[in-house]
């Protein structure tokens, strides 16, 4: 195995002036890191580690020497990356903030809203709206249940149910994101008004995909899980460290796409909570986020009412999770992350707003300057 380096924030400040200039902006996000931990590992082992502050960032990423202080150097400016706006049909979303993805599940057994959006088009149709309204900047329509144990979803099936969604929220204006790993379901979306695929496989799963989001041009979420068959939790727990080999994964699947024709700028990565991972492996991946902006790539999180809620907290079922899925909403903006994938939306951009006041206080407040 190679060595190979990780380069991740570990200190934040609420912005430059606090540390008297001595911070970073991540990944053009409105949160602002101070220090530093760069680490080698091969074969497993960690072999070289440093905690530094930006001031001796010079002398830290060239210290491992060779290859590695190259990479130092390449995930340093990526930890740096402003990353350009999405544009989404005719509506521009812009990455200097977090942005909240609505989700709109048509599936006969969506585990948040019981299929009713499928069974009932008016009501999926009312719920877009809702969102949308609220201040969703893109809606992400799934036409099949991932959950651990779900069936696979014949790729017609698939097209029969996300269809009449996507053509309604087209003709609200909606940015629209599709959650599939299917090139037919992706490709027939398309050419009805969806402007992005959300790949849980990474374009993986279906030979045809990777061509057609290249040839398409339009951005990608490249998501990281386990299994790359019909079950995309198959290898659960099979991890050496689950953060660097998440990363490494989404590293490897970012170059192959990139090979493969699809723009770097229009990439996005999920780590892929809940996929084929533990409650233990999905807390370190959330308190690791931070490292993942070392890719290059601008970040989204899906951890809306998800299981793992419930087993920090009493076993509540999906609907009432919302407290649990607000902390790691902002757990995620903490770190960077660009996109949240939630099913409350008006819940979470509330939340949102409230931590960006915060977040444009602190840079205005000059009370720290001598």
């Amino acid at each position: 195995m190679t060595a190979r380096l990780y380069l991740q924030p570990i200190g934040f400040a609420s912005g430059p002036q606090a540390e008297e200039g001595g911070a970073i902006r991540l990944a053009g996000s409105m949160t602002y890191a101070s220090r530093f931990a760069l680490s080698v590992r091969d074969n497993g082992q960690v072999t070289h580690r440093r905690v530094f502050a930006v001031a001796e960032a010079a002398s830290a990423l060239a210290e491992p020497g060779g290859d590695l202080a190259a990479q130092a150097e390449r995930q340093w400016a990526n930890l740096q990356r402003v990353h350009a706006p999405l544009q989404l049909g005719s509506r521009t979303v812009r990455l200097d903030q977090p942005q909240v993805m609505g989700v709109l599940n048509v599936t006969p057994d969506s585990f948040s809203d019981g299929g009713k959006f499928l069974e009932r088009p008016e009501d999926g149709r009312d719920h877009a709206a809702a969102m949308l309204e609220k201040g969703a900047a893109i809606i992400d329509i799934g036409g099949e249940s991932t959950r651990p144990g779900g069936a696979a979803t014949w790729e017609g099936d698939e097209i029969e149910r996300v269809i009449p969604a996507v053509e309604y929220c087209a003709a609200m204006g909606a940015a629209i994101s599709v959650d599939t790993r299917r090139a037919g379901v992706l490709d027939a979306a398309l050419a009805k008004g969806a402007h992005m695929a959300n790949d849980v496989s990474a374009l993986r799963y279906d030979p045809r995909s990777l061509e057609l989001v290249a040839n398409a041009g339009c951005p990608v979420v490249l998501m990281h899980a386990p299994g790359s068959g019909d079950d995309l939790h198959e290898g659960s727990g099979n991890y050496s460290d689950v953060v660097t080999d998440v990363f490494d994964m989404l590293a490897a699947q970012r170059a192959r796409a990139i090979e493969g024709g699809v723009a770097e700028d229009r990439i996005v990565l999920d780590p892929g909570i809940g996929f084929g991972k533990s409650l233990a492996d999905n807390l370190a991946l959330i308190n690791a986020l931070p490292l993942f902006h070392a890719l290059g790539s601008p970040l989204v999180l899906g951890v809306s009412r998800k299981r793992m809620i419930g087993a920090l907290s009493h076993e509540e079922p999906a609907h009432e999770r919302l407290g649990g899925s607000i902390a790691l909403a902002i757990k995620g903006m903490d770190a960077g992350v660009h996109l949240l994938r939630v099913h409350d939306v008006a819940a979470t951009v509330q939340a949102r707003n409230v931590w960006r006041g915060l977040r444009d206080a602190a840079l205005t407040d000059f009370s720290q300057l001598p």
